[in-house]
């Protein structure tokens, strides 16, 4: 059943939850069929009841499916061998609250046997990795939720895991926390890893997913590259440097030639969340000083160019 390509297969799972007569009580997945793929960002999506975490723990085995077959890594979810190679941030962070982040991710590595001298890298990686080296001495019952999240995914990368498994990792996090932590989920990527994730936070998943399974009263009702599916394919987008009422007038006049009359010429916005980091920054950079609107606006264009600038360098270091 498992190909060389597919880190993940799922085949016809099903989970019925009876109550304690045995009665059929709730169907939380039926017949769901998917796969995948190693060394993608794959988003589970679907409202509250929708069966993403019972899906989740029916994959590390936490949970027996009703029917249908799982294999994960090459073996089946009930083989708790296989848990050696995953890393899995659940929703809620269960971790002890008088230990400090360095005892923290040195007893989950006693839980992998990994060695001492191996336990306190790790650790001083992690943990610089997600921003808390200024908090390691902290006991964990001081730390904030996004604090929490963030010792919660460096003690899920501990044991250096195959496939990442996250269960809404940026709940409780600020705009900061949550654009840093999509920027962690992409370099998990870089490196080679799987990652598996839940959230209600659409527009994360957007940012980081390669693939999307849209889940709704257990059964799956879309699939596919996350490009593919909101492509607008009955629209054209253009997008050029600043024009003047003139060479916007012209525009008009071409497209109406063609037939668009009903077509849309203005000037495009900054996302919300490109405009607070923005912000954020410039801040620190000149503290004290509030900028206005005209200000903002002003430095968006020159912004984007930078972003594209940049992108367009990585790809031709690539």
């Amino acid at each position: 059943m498992q190909t060389q390509d597919n880190v993940i297969e799922i085949r016809n799972l099903s989970k019925v939850y009876r109550d304690f007569w045995g009665r059929k009580k709730v169907q939380a997945v039926k017949s769901l069929s998917l796969d995948v793929k190693r060394g993608e960002v794959f988003g589970l999506l679907g409202p509250n009841g929708s069966g993403k975490t019972t899906t989740i723990k029916m994959l590390l085995g936490l949970l027996f499916p009703t029917s249908g077959e799982i294999k994960i890594l090459g073996k089946k979810a009930s083989d708790v061998e296989k848990n050696e190679r995953i890393g899995y941030l659940p929703e809620e962070s269960y971790l002890y609250r008088f230990l400090n982040a360095d005892e923290t991710m040195d007893f989950y590595g006693r839980l992998f046997n990994i060695s001492a001298a191996e336990r306190v890298q790790r650790a001083d990686e992690l943990i610089k990795m997600v921003g808390l080296d200024g908090a390691r001495r902290r006991q964990l019952k001081e730390y904030s939720k996004g604090m929490t999240r963030r010792i919660g995914l460096a003690q899920a990368l501990i044991n250096n895991p195959d496939l990442v498994i996250l269960d809404e990792p940026t709940s409780g996090l600020d705009p900061i926390g949550t654009r840093e932590m999509k920027d962690l989920i992409l370099k998990l990527k870089d490196e080679g890893k799987t990652v598996v994730f839940c959230s209600h936070q659409l527009a994360d998943v957007q940012d980081v997913s390669d693939r999307i399974a849209v889940l709704f009263q257990g059964e799956l009702k879309v699939l596919g590259e996350v490009d593919q599916l909101l492509e607008l394919r009955e629209e054209t987008e253009i997008r050029t440097g600043n024009l003047s009422d003139e060479a916007i007038a012209e525009v008009r006049q071409v497209l109406e030639k063609h037939g668009m009359k009903d077509s849309l010429i203005q000037r495009p916005r900054a996302d919300l969340e490109e405009l607070f980091l923005k912000t954020v920054r410039e801040s620190g950079e000149r503290p004290g000083r509030r900028f206005t609107a005209e200000e903002m606006a002003a430095t968006q264009p020159a912004a984007a160019e930078a972003a594209t600038a940049e992108s367009a360098n990585d790809s031709a270091d690539s």
